[in-house]
């Protein structure tokens, strides 16, 4: 009883995880690089506009930091909960 207990405690946290890591991408390639592209032109990065920049660039940079993230939280919830082992 206690392993399916255990199971769901972990894939309850494994969707916050998804979730917030989802909503951070959400944010960063639609709300920064498409409905806040305007205001972000005002500044520059690199020599390009912000706004820009989040639509080719930084959506991509963001998903790909956050894939890392992903996993090292995810490595250490599967230590936490025991699933780390063969």
């Amino acid at each position: 009883m206690k392993s399916v207990s255990n199971a769901k405690k972990y894939w309850k946290m494994n969707l916050r995880y998804v979730t917030v890591l989802l909503s951070i991408w959400f944010l960063v390639s639609y709300v920064f690089g498409i409905l806040l592209k305007e205001e972000l032109d005002a500044f520059h990065l690199g020599g390009f506009k912000l706004g820009f920049w989040f639509a080719q660039q930084g959506s991509i940079y963001v998903f790909v930091v956050l894939i890392f993230i992903y996993v090292r939280l995810m490595n250490s919830l599967d230590k936490k909960f025991g699933f780390d082992k063969n």
